[in-house]
């Protein structure tokens, strides 16, 4: 957890006596809060309930032989997205079109993860910004906007380069809100895609594991690691209000 540096009180008035002011100097010594902004959200498996089968869409993409040979050198995740980039036209056209039609598919499913509506009231009762950066297409975006009924801008998908993990996405977010990163958290369920690109912005992070998949020795010794972790989005309120400076 980022902490700022710890600033000085001075009393001179001499209706302190030298208990209190001792009492004060300790009290002094505790860092203040980091101030939070703007809270960035992933939206799959973040703010609605994950319906994609991920393993079934790698394999149908890469294969059976070569999803086994990624996965074991990428224990924290495969990025699909990164993976295909460099392929032939054709190859790759065809392998975008088997994403879409697992995400489409997606859609018909699509569910609000609980909390996330509770939790975007509390941000909004305190003028904290709400933004969004998902790997899945507009239209997935768009629909979410428009069956929960609730906004989030930016609002950036897979069409804005460079995506998720890199950190381009989030500083354009921040660039937008005239904030900076470290006034700003990035929540999501990907270790891989979201911690990573906050921590490389800048940005406190927040990973969502509801299912304790991250407690995995396979995640001990990853270089770039969350801030917090929390299994439900119903936590997350108490955490800012512990940890942050809320103030408008």
């Amino acid at each position: 957890m980022h902490l700022l540096p710890s600033r000085a009180l001075l009393f001179s008035s001499p209706r302190f006596s030298s208990s209190s002011l001792s009492f004060m100097a300790n009290f002094s010594s505790v860092p203040p809060k980091a101030r939070l902004r703007g809270v960035v959200f992933d939206m799959d498996g973040t703010l609605t309930v994950p319906v994609i089968d991920f393993q079934a869409m790698y394999k149908a993409v890469l294969g059976e032989e070569v999803y086994l040979s990624v996965k074991s050198n990428n224990p924290s995740g495969i990025d699909i997205l990164h993976h295909i980039e460099n392929w032939r036209p054709e190859k790759q056209q065809k392998a975008y079109q088997i994403i879409a039609d697992f995400e489409r598919q997606g859609l018909d499913r699509l569910q609000i993860m609980p909390g996330a509506a509770e939790l975007c009231g509390f941000l909004d009762s305190k003028k904290i910004r709400r933004g969004l950066i998902t790997r899945n297409v507009k239209a997935s975006v768009d629909l979410f906007h428009l069956r929960f009924g609730m906004a989030f801008s930016p609002a950036l998908s897979r069409e804005f380069r460079p995506c998720k993990p890199d950190p381009a996405p989030l500083l354009h977010i921040c660039s937008t809100w005239e904030v900076q990163p470290n006034e700003v958290m990035m929540i999501g369920d990907s270790l891989k895609d979201d911690v990573v690109c906050g921590k490389r912005a800048g940005a406190f992070t927040c990973l969502l594991d509801e299912t304790g998949r991250y407690t995995s020795p396979d995640f001990a010794d990853v270089d770039l690691k969350p801030d917090f972790k929390v299994s439900s989005l119903s936590e997350v309120h108490s955490l800012l209000e512990a940890n942050f400076d809320l103030t408008p």
